[in-house]
C-alpha cells in the first residue's frame, strides 16, 4: 500500500487490507484480536513496526501487541506506561484527522517518560516529507458510541506505527486507511472483550444459579448481543428441548426466523445420525459436535454447549445453549483424517490405515499359566481341553481367555488348512503386479501412477461394499473381505486378475500388467503385521509357481 500513488489505489492494496480486517474479527480471543490488529498494520497497511497499547482497569496502557521487530517485541511487550504521560502525547503534535503525529523536532522531550518506547537508528531526512527515526504517529482507538460512530466512546487503546516502508510520512490516502483500521480494529477489540465477558458469564451462571436471577437484565443484553448462537430452551417435561428463544446470531446461522423456531427443539434440527449424541449430552455443562439442519436444506457444523438456568426455589427449569460455527474447523479436519489414512495417488486406505482396520477384527489372547495349559492340551488333544476330576469340571479354554475380555467381539477363524471345511472367515488376498517396473522403466512414472490409479478402480469396482481395498506401497495392493470361504476367496481372486490384465491406457497407449494373489486368513490370536506377512509368502509362492511368461498377459 505504500508505493500506491494517490488518489489511486491498487485493488490489491484493499485486498490486503481487508484481510487484515477480516483476520481481526475471526480472531478467537481478545489475545489473538490484538496480534491481528498489530500483524495487519504490518501486512496491509505499509509499516514496519506496530505497536497495540490497551487501557488497563487502572486506566494505563499496556503494551498488548506487538508486530514487526522480534527484539522489540520480547523488550516491550508487556510493559506499561501510564495515563497521564499517554494524555501528553495525545495532546501535543499535529492532528491528522484522528490521528497525532508527533515530529521529530517535537518529540525530543518524551524521551525520558514512562511510555514503552523503540528506537530505530538511521540517517537524518533528505526531503521534507521523509519520515525521521524519532518521527512518532499514533491512531487513538476509541470504543464505539451510542450511534455507533466516530471518537464518541471512551479511549479504549493506542495504535502507534513506526518506520513506512517507502520512507515518507504518510499522505492522505494513507492517513485515511490508518484512520478507518484504528476504526475498525476498535470494534474488533470492544466485540472480543464481549465474547470474553460472555463466556465469564456462562461460567457464572453455571456455578451460582441465583446470581443469575440478580444479574437478569445483564444477561438479557449478552444474549441477544452475543455474536454466537445462543437459545434457550424447555428443561424436562413433555416439551423438554423445545426452543423458547433466540438470538439473531443463531437465526442467521441457520437461516431461520426467531418465531419460526419456535416451533422447534433441537432434536427436529439435529442430523438424524447426530441424534445419539444430542441424547448423550448432558444439560448441565454438557458439550457436543454436531449438524444442524438449515432451511435450505444443508446442515452446518456446530460446537453446542449447555448450561442449567435454574429457578432457586422450583429447582431446574431452562437449558442455556450455546451454538458455534465449526464447519470450517470440521472440514479441515476431515481432510486431514483422510489425508492420514488414504493414499495420495489412488485415494485408497493407505497401510496403516489397512492395519488398523485389521487389527480392530483381532484380539490378542491373554497368555496367562491356565492359557499355557489349555494351548499345550489342545495341541496334544487337538480339541479344548475339558475334563472332570473328583466331581470339578476343569475349562482350560475357557481359563485362556478370561471372562469379558472381549465382550461383544466377533473372534477371527480361518478355514482348516488343506481342505475347504466349510468355515467363512475373514480372507486377506495380498495383490503384487507384474511387470510393473517395466512399464515404469519404459514410459515414466507418469504411466506407472495411471496404471496403479486404474488397478485400483478396478480392484473397488470388484470387490463387495463393506469389503476393503487399500495400497500397501508400491504396487501391493491389499483386500480384505469377510464372510468367505476358501473357495470364495480364490474364486475372487481369479476374477480379479481377471480384471487387472485387461488393456489399460496409460500415456496414449495401451498397456498391460498381471497380478499374484496371495490368500491369507485372519485369526484372533495373530498380530496385524503377521496376517500380512502369511499373505505375502502365499503370493511369493504362487508367483513363483508360475512360469515367468505367464505371469501377466501381453
Amino acid at each position: 500500500m505504500e508505493t500506491d500513488s494517490e488518489p489511486y489505489v491498487r485493488l490489491a492494496s484493499l485486498r490486503q487490507l481487508h484481510q487484515a480486517m477480516a483476520d481481526m474479527n475471526k480472531a478467537r480471543s481478545l489475545a489473538d484480536t490484538l496480534q491481528a490488529v498489530a500483524d495487519g498494520v504490518v501486512q496491509a497497511l505499509g509499516y514496519e513496526l506496530a505497536c497495540v497499547n490497551l487501557v488497563g482497569p487502572d486506566g494505563d496502557l499496556v503494551v498488548a501487541a506487538f508486530a514487526g521487530n522480534q527484539a522489540a517485541e520480547a523488550l516491550i511487550t508487556g510493559r506499561s506506561g501510564s495515563r497521564e504521560s499517554w494524555d501528553r502525547r495525545l495532546n501535543m503534535g499535529e492532528q491528522w484527522g484522528d490521528l497525532i503525529f508527533i515530529p521529530h523536532t517535537e518529540g525530543w522531550v518524551l524521551d525520558d517518560d514512562d511510555v514503552p518506547q523503540w528506537y530505530t537508528d538511521g540517517p537524518a531526512p533528505r526531503f521534507e516529507d521523509e519520515w525521521h527515526p524519532s518521527d512518532r504517529l499514533f491512531a487513538p482507538m476509541y470504543a464505539p458510541g451510542p450511534q455507533g460512530g466516530g471518537n464518541s466512546g471512551e479511549l479504549i487503546g493506542v495504535l502507534s506505527v513506526d518506520r513506512p516502508r517507502n520512507g515518507r510520512r504518510p499522505g492522505a490516502w494513507g492517513r485515511e486507511a490508518l484512520q478507518m483500521y484504528a476504526f475498525q480494529a476498535a470494534i474488533a477489540i470492544s466485540n472480543a472483550r464481549l465474547r470474553s465477558n460472555m463466556q465469564r458469564a456462562l461460567v457464572r451462571l453455571e456455578r451460582d444459579q441465583q446470581a443469575l436471577r440478580a444479574s437478569e437484565e445483564s444477561f438479557r443484553q449478552a444474549f441477544e448481543y452475543a455474536p454466537s448462537g445462543m437459545a434457550i430452551a424447555e428443561m424436562g417435561g413433555d416439551q423438554h428441548g423445545r426452543i423458547l428463544r433466540t438470538n439473531d446470531a443463531l437465526c442467521r446461522l441457520l437461516g431461520r426466523r426467531a418465531s419460526s423456531m419456535r416451533r422447534y427443539a433441537f432434536s427436529d434440527l439435529v442430523h438424524p445420525e447426530d441424534i445419539g449424541t444430542l441424547l448423550r449430552t448432558s444439560a448441565e455443562g454438557g458439550r457436543a459436535e454436531l449438524r444442524l439442519g438449515r432451511r435450505d436444506g444443508t446442515y452446518v457444523w456446530v460446537s453446542l454447549r449447555n448450561s442449567v438456568v435454574a429457578d432457586a426455589a422450583d429447582g431446574p427449569r431452562f437449558l442455556l445453549t450455546h451454538v458455534e460455527d465449526i464447519e470450517e474447523r470440521k472440514r479441515r479436519e476431515l481432510q486431514l483424517a483422510h489425508r492420514a489414512s488414504h493414499d495420495s495417488l489412488t485415494g485408497l486406505p493407505n497401510s496403516a490405515e489397512l492395519r488398523s482396520r485389521l487389527a480392530a477384527r483381532l484380539c490378542q489372547r491373554p497368555q496367562s499359566a491356565h492359557a499355557a495349559v489349555a494351548d499345550a492340551m489342545d495341541a496334544a488333544y487337538g480339541h479344548p481341553a475339558v475334563f472332570d476330576s473328583g466331581g470339578h469340571t476343569f475349562d482350560f479354554s475357557a481359563a485362556a481367555e478370561p471372562y469379558g475380555a472381549f465382550d461383544h467381539h466377533v473372534h477371527a477363524v480361518a478355514p482348516e488348512e488343506g481342505r475347504d471345511d466349510g468355515t467363512k472367515g475373514l480372507a486377506v488376498l495380498f495383490c503384487d503386479l507384474d511387470g510393473f517396473k517395466s512399464i515404469n522403466d519404459r514410459f515414466g512414472h507418469n504411466a506407472g501412477d495411471a496404471v496403479l490409479i486404474e488397478v485400483a478402480r478396478r480392484l473397488s469396482g470388484g470387490v463387495r461394499d463393506g469389503d476393503t481395498v487399500a495400497r500397501l506401497g508400491g504396487d501391493e495392493f491389499v483386500i480384505l473381505a469377510n464372510g468367505l470361504g476358501k473357495a470364495d476367496a480364490q474364486d475372487l481372486a481369479v476374477r480379479l486378475r481377471g480384471e487387472i490384465i485387461q488393456p489399460i491406457r496409460a500415456e496414449g497407449r495401451a498397456v498391460r500388467v498381471g497380478a499374484s494373489f496371495g490368500i491369507g486368513w485372519a485369526r484372533c490370536g495373530m498380530t496385524a503385521d503377521e496376517v500380512l506377512k502369511s499373505a505375502d509368502e502365499r503370493m511369493y509362492v504362487e508367483k513363483r509357481s508360475r512360469p515367468k511368461q505367464h505371469r501377466r498377459a501381453g
